[in-house]
């Protein structure tokens, strides 16, 4: 049940990050303003931004993690950010876990 309760969550944070404000029926404000941010210069102050972004609506959203590090690195080569979202399930014996994706803007 851990490993599925765990699953759920790594879902869960990964829809928070990719969901725009506005997407979510009924609640306007569930999301971040990530994808906005993908069409800025992929550069360490973008990655600065989206790490704050991310780290902001996920503590809003996500109340069964506890936050222990995001690190947002560019990379200019796949014009992308490549993230890794490190967290504590709350209540849950299960080991940290560790999320790992490239945000890149859709055009």
């Amino acid at each position: 049940i851990a490993i599925k309760n765990a699953n759920a969550i790594a879902r869960s944070v990964r829809n928070i990050v990719l969901t725009t404000p506005g997407e979510k029926f009924f609640d306007p404000d569930f999301g971040s303003n990530v994808s906005k941010l993908l069409f800025e210069n992929v550069d360490d102050i973008t990655a600065s931004q989206i790490q704050q972004e991310i780290e902001f609506s996920i503590n809003n959203y996500e109340p069964r993690v506890k936050l222990l590090s995001i690190n947002v690195n560019p990379d200019f080569d796949s014009n992308a950010f490549d993230t890794i979202i490190t967290y504590e399930v709350v209540g849950a014996d299960v080991p940290p876990q560790a999320l790992e994706f490239a945000l890149q803007s859709t055009r």
